[in-house]
């Protein structure tokens, strides 16, 4: 079977490789975690013969979330794909006679479990230095990492970047020829919003993220069963910015919060005549969000909040007042915040929204840019808390 598949200069340059450890070090949108997967696939289908290959990341929420699903989506574009070869429990796929295994940091068993032959981590400067050894010491031939560099000190320059059998790839967005025009223009959009941004997810160097806002996030598995204040925030996008829903509320003197959706292109109600497009309306049957529930929006978005009340879903503006953005994410630090694992999108929000530099000082004013959840959550608490007791400063 001959098929054409779309790559990039990452298959080449890990085709190319003769070292145990390959790093691939990347700005966003660069295409390496995709082409590393298409790699590990038509190696598997033409060359491998009875490997074990582990894929891994961080925890198993943001692992389904991005290479499964790639690995899934690779296969299916092959013609490889078969279910009856995937364990969908045990996150374990049989290709031909060789066995793609899925697991997370979160999962120590697994870490400390049976040899592989073949190992990539992704995104691997979120796991510590001690799973990186447990890891590395039960693979007997192939190592490969990526991740974007948004960090200046790690485990991963001092201790592999400097061993003499490994070898360093960079890569930015301009390697990835596939990427339509919005997304480019997003990516280039950094350069005038944040200089570490810029440097980090638009050139692919080195940089540190000072100055996060929202810096004391717990990891919880689920919302618990009573909240007090409960209520969903809801923030508009469609082409470069994604639309959001999560759903909050308190329940001890702390925020709980779950991402329900965080998606582009998403119109507001179902267009009959458009069976493909997707909605807001659709996404809100689907999580079996009631007629009562309440959903705050941005009340500069009338006509929104308008189409998704004709459709009798409780989308109510939130009254902002002066200064709104800062206000409000004053309201949410005064809690100490939780948030479940499977909200992968809002964690990764959490891990980059920040205060603005001036000088090199932070100013009390946020930059412009990962903050979609995080908008939806600041329309929910200026709503629902905004006038309770302060709890928590962080």
């Amino acid at each position: 079977m001959k098929t054409k598949v779309k790559s990039n200069k990452t298959l080449r340059e890990l085709r190319d490789s003769d070292k145990r450890i390959s790093i691939f070090q990347g700005g966003s949108r660069s295409g390496k975690s995709y082409n590393i997967v298409l790699f590990l696939v038509l190696k598997a289908l033409k060359d491998w013969d009875n490997k074990v290959i582990t894929i891994c990341r961080s925890t198993m929420p943001s692992l389904k979330g991005s290479i499964l699903r790639d690995f899934l989506e690779i296969l299916d574009r092959l013609g490889a794909y078969d279910p009856y070869k995937y364990n969908k429990t045990e996150h374990i796929y049989l290709l031909r006679n060789n066995l793609f295994e899925f697991i997370s940091i979160d999962q120590p068993q697994k870490i400390r479990g049976r040899k592989r032959n073949v190992l990539f981590i992704n995104e691997a400067n979120e796991i510590d230095f001690e799973s990186w050894v447990q890891l590395s010491l039960r693979t007997t031939e192939k190592i490969i990492l990526d991740y974007n560099p948004s960090m200046i000190d790690h485990w991963i320059y001092d201790q592999v970047l400097t061993r003499d059998d490994s070898d360093f790839y960079q890569s930015t967005y301009k390697d990835n020829p596939f990427l339509d025009a919005a997304t480019i223009n997003e990516i280039e959009r950094l350069q005038s919003i944040d200089n570490n941004y810029w440097l980090i997810y638009g050139l692919g160097e080195r940089g540190m993220l000072r100055g996060l806002i929202f810096d004391h996030c717990k990891q919880v598995d689920s919302m618990p069963n009573q909240l007090k204040y409960e209520a969903r925030g809801l923030d508009f996008g469609f082409t470069n910015d994604v639309t959001a829903m999560i759903h909050c509320g308190v329940s001890e003197g702390e925020i709980y919060l779950d991402e329900e959706i965080y998606e582009t292109g998403l119109t507001n109600i179902i267009n009959p005549k458009a069976e493909h497009q997707k909605s807001i309306e659709q996404r809100l049957e689907g999580l079996g969000i009631k007629k009562s529930d309440e959903v705050y929006a941005d009340s500069a978005e009338p006509k929104s909040i308008r189409d998704l009340r004709n459709c009798n879903y409780l989308v109510l503006p939130t009254k902002k007042g002066k200064d709104s953005i800062v206000n409000g994410i004053d309201v949410i630090r005064r809690y100490p915040i939780n948030i479940t694992a499977r909200s992968v999108n809002l964690w990764k929000e959490a891990r980059n929204y920040k205060w603005q530099e001036v000088d090199g000082k932070q100013i009390n004013k946020p930059v412009d840019a990962f903050n979609h959840a995080w908008d939806a959550v600041r329309y929910w608490a200026l709503a629902k808390i905004n006038n309770k007791q302060r709890i928590y400063r962080g």
